[in-house]
């Protein structure tokens, strides 16, 4: 399936029913007075958070988005019936927006989340909703109101604990494969991966995290160099970012140093919350220098790097160090995710027994 994550739509949610002119006419009911019904209710759109979709393709196609309209009144009381509502459908992490303004309208965090996006309209008034003592037979209805209509921006932001970010063919692709249940494409060609793919990494029973991987950054990736700053917009949710560097390149012309610094520069560029967000340092590819230069090399390369932060040695591909490195994040989210946990208030007349 096509990974598309933006998407423009217009919605409109259904118009209420015009309220109803009648008056009862039975044998022998001479005066039977109005009995014009009330409008239905135009139909609501919501949105539903669909944990089983991971793309917006389904909005690039269908644009438009229409709620039924109410029924109208009838006589003999009868009001219109309601229109029927629609649901669409949206991954988790969905961002709605104003097409004009920008303004952020809803956003569906939570799977199985429902939210109701535009209302339908309500439904006029009937004549006998004018009947009274110096009026015994009006004439007078409303019609239906308007329902709410809207023109959205969607944006998709995957929702992930850990984020991988480096240099394309850094190793990216071959870590989340090692270490969770992703299968991304593997190859040996600079953007292998062309979309986000996220990963449940399982650390031990009822403990696991989300990884996701995002297509590589390269150096003026801000004046659109490779695939740009398209997906860096997925990362922004995560509570931790892996900065993967390849200590093996396969030119020997190559700086890993620099490399590593243009990231990081990049990432600056883009947004400076993001840049901000606790990043390790993983370097990755070990298996591909001689136990006699790793030490030196990994020394090397953090002492030119200036990095003081955590540091991992790996190699994705034989999954040395994935271990140690995979618990670690465990750890580091599972704190995080304390830390930003409301603060239960304890009221003071059971302050006591609590203690004891």
């Amino acid at each position: 399936m096509k990974f598309v994550d933006e998407a423009y739509i217009d919605i409109a949610a259904g118009d209420g029913g015009n309220g109803c002119v009648s008056f009862r006419h039975e044998k022998y009911k001479e005066f039977g007075g109005p009995n014009g019904g009330d409008g239905g209710r135009g139909g609501h759109v919501y949105a539903v958070a669909d944990p089983s979709l991971n793309t917006l393709v389904d909005f690039r196609f269908a644009r438009r988005h229409e709620a039924k309209r109410g029924q109208h009144g009838m006589g003999s009381d009868m009001f219109g019936a309601a229109g029927d509502d629609i649901t669409l459908k949206m991954p988790v992490g969905t961002i709605l927006s104003d097409a004009e303004t920008g303004e952020v309208l809803f956003e569906l965090l939570t799977p199985g989340e429902v939210i109701t996006i535009a209302k339908g309209g309500d439904g006029g008034f009937g004549n006998m909703r004018f009947k009274s003592a110096i009026n015994r037979a009006p004439r007078q209805k409303t019609p239906g109101w308007p329902g709410e209509r809207r023109s959205l921006k969607l944006e998709l932001k995957v929702l992930a604990d850990v984020g991988l970010l480096g240099m394309p063919n850094a190793g990216k692709s071959t870590l989340i494969s090692a270490i969770s249940n992703a299968r991304p494409k593997i190859a040996d060609y600079p953007f292998t991966t062309l979309h986000p793919n996220l990963g449940v990494v399982r650390v031990g029973p009822e403990q696991s995290f989300v990884v996701a991987d995002v297509p590589g950054l390269i150096e003026g990736a801000s004046e659109g160099a490779g695939l740009g700053h398209q997906f860096l917009r997925h990362l922004q949710r995560t509570r931790l970012l892996l900065h993967l560097v390849d200590l093996a390149p396969f030119d020997e012309g190559v700086d890993p140093v620099a490399q590593a610094k243009s990231i990081v520069a990049e990432l600056k560029k883009y947004d400076a919350a993001l840049y901000d967000k606790p990043r390790w340092l993983v370097l990755n590819k070990l298996d591909m220098v001689s136990a006699d230069e790793r030490a030196a090399r990994v020394k090397d390369f953090v002492k030119r790097f200036r990095y003081k932060g955590p540091v991992f040695e790996i190699s994705a591909l034989t999954r040395e160090g994935c271990e140690p490195l995979t618990k670690a994040i465990f750890e580091h989210v599972q704190a995080q995710h304390v830390a930003e946990q409301p603060a239960v208030e304890v009221d003071p007349r059971f302050a006591g027994d609590s203690a004891a």
